[in-house]
């Protein structure tokens, strides 16, 4: 619902950025900064500093604008190939709205991730040795 929202706004309001913030962000510390830059109208710098204290582990990859709008493109390994990386990316006429709709990709990626690797057992390390006791003749 939010990245219907975000598709569709013409500009981007100190409302819809709230409304990301709420659902989207978990770094409550890092928030004042955020809204620092909101408060002074600086959209751009306040969606690429969700992106560095949301998801540091994302980098920017690509921005550019072609046929009137902005492409935005994060990556988890931006010195691998397009073509084997696998990226968050997201368009609109507004640069900070296709910034936002990136994010909003790679969050749900990366939660994805969280969901699939928390499924995999945990093995506790041992002490001491093991060994095979089973009698294979």
């Amino acid at each position: 619902m939010l990245e219907e929202r975000l598709r569709r706004a013409h500009a981007l309001t100190p409302d819809l950025m709230s409304d990301v913030i709420t659902k989207a962000c978990t770094q409550a510390t890092h928030q004042a900064r955020v809204n620092q830059l909101i408060e002074a109208g600086a959209w751009t710098d306040a969606t690429l500093a969700m992106v560095e204290l949301e998801l540091p582990s994302w980098n920017l990859r690509r921005l550019v604008r072609e046929d009137g709008e902005w492409l935005c493109s994060l990556s988890k390994q931006p010195n691998l190939p397009v073509a084997l990386d696998d990226t968050a990316e997201a368009s609109h006429q507004v640069l900070p709205l296709a910034i936002l709709g990136a994010f909003l990709e790679a969050r749900l990626k990366t939660e994805a991730m969280c969901e699939t690797s928390q499924a995999v057992p945990q093995v506790q390390p041992t002490s001491g040795y093991a060994v095979c006791c089973a009698n294979f003749t």
